[in-house]
């Protein structure tokens, strides 16, 4: 009954996220493309066996990278489906992994829908990162005897609340599932709680994301065209940030911010942010060299986080200044760069703890004090290098998740199909 009721629900809501997309695309044009595929239709056909992972948005498909290493090398003749829900994440597995991948939307989760895209890529295992959980998808690998596994899971405090609310069709969804992958102790706690039957604790694998050395590479050209000045990096921001940064940021300041959006639909936006405050700005798109009268550099592309860390002295991860839950702060700490992090943290929780604990990272409480903790980073080159050398320790400690997650993986398919 419950997921019969979930269901109605979401036939009622289609025409609203149909109109959803059409809003997102006057911002996003690529929201008005494959819309049938929303709804189980494709062109796509694969041949052989399918390995299928889940990945909703970009964070998710940069954390599936090393398990799709480790899965091409282990079943080379699988063919590697990937959904997605964003077409920003549909872009990054295409920058990350070309054709050797396909990409596709997963449709939306009525069960006809559903049926269509199982039908279509007949998967011999089914992978779902992080924590998107779907009733019906669920409910029809279970009636093919498909393994669906959650990995790299996670359930801030905040998410389990707003699941312990539809109780039965939690439980319910979480039963279905063939085992599930937790990042730490407190996300398998609050997984057993709702329902998960068999949950392991194995550690996130974004800990295992190598810097790309292309990407490394474009960091070095980035700080060329900057020059020697200082650079304090605002890496992932989210909408209300990018203002109490720049209000913040003191004008005389030889410094360079770089403020680089989550978003792409937002970049205009923040250009107009930075206007509008009668600072000077550059964008990367420009591929000019950095005037030494800019003070701010708008980071308006897509795929090179790694590389605007490269260039960074100080980074601060968005996400964190208001109440978003935080961005990945692994990546900067795992290329010694010193980490500034906003009181909201929910979504990498462990992972924040334990860089502050290690001295990878500082928190702060808002705007004035991330820019004076910034400057006073900036000015303190031994403060610095000692931070950056916690941060690459504090990372190396936890390599090995996605080893640990092939080997459960290895459970439900053979090595070598």
């Amino acid at each position: 009954m419950a997921r019969l009721l979930y269901t109605l629900a979401v036939v009622a809501l289609l025409p609203w996220a149909f109109f959803h997309l059409v809003w997102r695309s006057r911002r996003q044009p690529e929201y008005l493309q494959h819309w049938g595929e929303r709804l189980g239709c494709y062109g796509a056909r694969t041949a052989g066996d399918v390995i299928w992972i889940h990945a909703v948005s970009v964070g998710e498909t940069r954390a599936a990278q090393p398990l799709v290493a480790a899965l091409r090398q282990r079943h080379p003749g699988c063919q590697i489906v990937m959904s997605h829900m964003t077409p920003t994440g549909r872009q990054t597995a295409a920058t990350l992994f070309g054709d050797s991948v396909l990409r596709v939307y997963l449709p939306y989760d009525t069960p006809w829908a559903v049926a269509a895209f199982l039908d279509r890529f007949r998967p011999k295992l089914g992978l779902v990162m992080e924590t998107e959980l779907w009733p019906n998808l669920v409910a029809a690998c279970r009636q093919r005897v498909l393994p669906l596994l959650l990995v790299n899971a996670r359930l801030s405090e905040r998410s389990a609340r707003r699941y312990a609310r539809v109780a039965a069709l939690a439980r319910q969804t979480l039963s279905g599932l063939a085992a599930v992958a937790a990042q730490g102790e407190d996300d398998a706690r609050r997984l057993r709680e709702l329902g998960a039957p068999e949950v392991s604790v194995l550690g996130n694998v974004k800990f295992d994301i190598e810097p790309p050395p292309p990407q490394l590479a474009l960091g070095d050209e980035f700080r060329r065209r900057i020059g020697d000045r200082p650079v304090f990096l605002c890496a992932s921001t989210r909408e209300g940030e990018e203002a109490l940064i720049l209000d913040a940021w003191p004008r005389d300041q030889r410094a360079l911010l770089v403020i680089v959006p989550r978003h792409p639909q937002r970049f205009e936006e923040v250009a107009a942010l930075v206007a509008a405050r009668g600072l000077r700005v550059q964008r990367r798109s420009d591929q000019a060299p950095v005037g030494a009268d800019t003070q701010v550099w708008l980071g308006d592309s897509m795929g090179e986080m790694f590389a605007y860390y490269a260039a960074a002295d100080v980074a601060f991860v968005g996400g964190s200044l208001l109440d978003y839950g935080c961005q990945n702060l692994i990546e900067p700490c795992s290329i010694g760069r010193p980490v500034l992090i906003g009181p909201s943290t929910f979504n990498f929780a462990e992972a924040a703890r334990e860089a502050l604990a290690a001295g990878a990272a500082l928190q702060v409480p808002e705007a004035p004090a991330l820019a004076a903790e910034a400057l006073a980073l900036l000015a303190d080159p031994a403060r610095c290098t000692a931070m950056a050398d916690a941060g690459r320790s504090f990372t190396a400690r936890h390599r090995g998740a996605a080893a640990r997650t092939l080997a459960l993986i290895a459970r439900f398919i053979p090595a070598g199909r």
